[in-house]
């Protein structure tokens, strides 16, 4: 059957309705994200779609093009989130999209293209595997799911549920409360922070599937967390806490507390988000159930060009960020969104 690929530029209709009903289809894939990334960062994108002769869509491979001096010129599928890469029907659709692929790494003066698997495609050479998700299978009743936890962690919920911290749960109207303990955080982590706006454009894009969760204690947000939701699979992208109330647990309410939401929704998993295996953010979601589930992250790579590496762990970036975790949070959160715009 005759596959053909073309640049997808209408309103997101028949591309959301593909991915509702491919298996593997992620919330990410939704075409309200191209949305998100243009008006939040001013990334060029380019959203793939393979056709077949009845003018069906049988594939779709959505596209970031990321560039600055700092970290290069590439493309990845998708950055800012966990997944992305090719959604294909069968293997004509992925091939014909992966040539597409490399057309654009000769025609468009990239130097790679990143695509965010959790299968992997035998197609792509180059795959990185040092990621991994954690992902949780809920219980069906919120008692069953509390009863199935570690015990030290049901006492660190108590805990932080005797020291008088109380949770809310709303959209943009609690966006302040969850920026103000994000920009902390992010600074104590020595990581550039993303713009409110970019959090206020996830919220209004999709109204009906993201919350903020936040956690206070005498009305003063000290955790705080952006719930998205897709399918069967609820999961926190984004969730900080203020590193000085610490002693209260407040992160193991607010995580308790989005995971009860979960089970009375309905959903089946709950997406913990990414983590290196071995770290800290690893083992505690590990403490909660979650399983490991590995990712692959895999490339397109001009000829002489290496497997980026754009993250916290590349020693020459080490002094810089031991640097940005010293400076006062005014600057940081005004420096921040202009640099990790370009940071996949």
């Amino acid at each position: 059957m005759q596959i053909t690929p073309h640049l997808y530029n209408e309103d997101g209709r028949v591309w959301d309705t593909f991915v509702a009903g491919h298996k593997d289809g992620t919330n990410y894939h939704q075409y309200g994200w191209r949305r998100v990334v243009e008006k939040s960062f001013g990334h060029r994108t380019m959203y793939l779609a393979a056709t077949n002769r009845h003018n069906e869509i049988c594939g779709v491979l959505p596209f970031v093009q990321m560039k600055s001096r700092l970290f290069g010129n590439f493309m990845v599928s998708l950055p800012f989130f966990n997944y992305g890469g090719l959604l294909v029907s069968d293997g004509s659709a992925a091939e014909t999209l992966l040539n597409a692929s490399r057309k654009m790494l000769s025609g468009t003066g990239v130097d790679q293209i990143e695509f965010r698997h959790v299968r992997r495609c035998a197609d792509v050479e180059v795959t990185k595997m040092h990621k991994v998700t954690m992902l949780l299978d809920l219980k069906s009743r919120v008692e069953d799911q509390w009863n199935s936890l570690d015990g030290k962690v049901r006492n660190q919920v108590r805990k932080a549920e005797k020291a008088g911290l109380r949770t809310v749960m709303g959209g943009v109207e609690l966006l302040d409360g969850f920026y103000e303990v994000f920009c902390r955080n992010m600074r104590d982590l020595g990581t550039p922070v993303y713009g409110r706006n970019f959090f206020r454009n996830v919220l209004e894009e999709f109204p009906a599937t993201t919350r903020i969760l936040s956690v206070t204690k005498d009305d003063r947000v000290i955790a705080s967390a952006l719930l998205t939701w897709y399918k069967d699979t609820l999961e926190v992208p984004w969730a900080s806490s203020n590193k000085d109330f610490r002693a209260f647990c407040p992160n193991n309410l607010l995580y308790w507390e989005a995971i009860r939401f979960a089970v009375d929704s309905g959903h089946g998993t709950f997406d913990f988000g990414r983590s290196t295996p071995g770290e800290g953010t690893y083992n505690f979601k590990k403490q909660w159930g979650a399983r490991p589930v590995q990712l692959h992250w895999q490339y397109l790579l001009r000829e002489g060009e290496a497997v980026p590496e754009v993250n916290p762990k590349n020693p020459k970036y080490r002094l810089a960020i031991q640097a940005w975790q010293r400076l006062p949070l005014t600057l940081t959160n005004l420096l921040g969104p202009h640099i990790v715009r370009c940071i996949p």
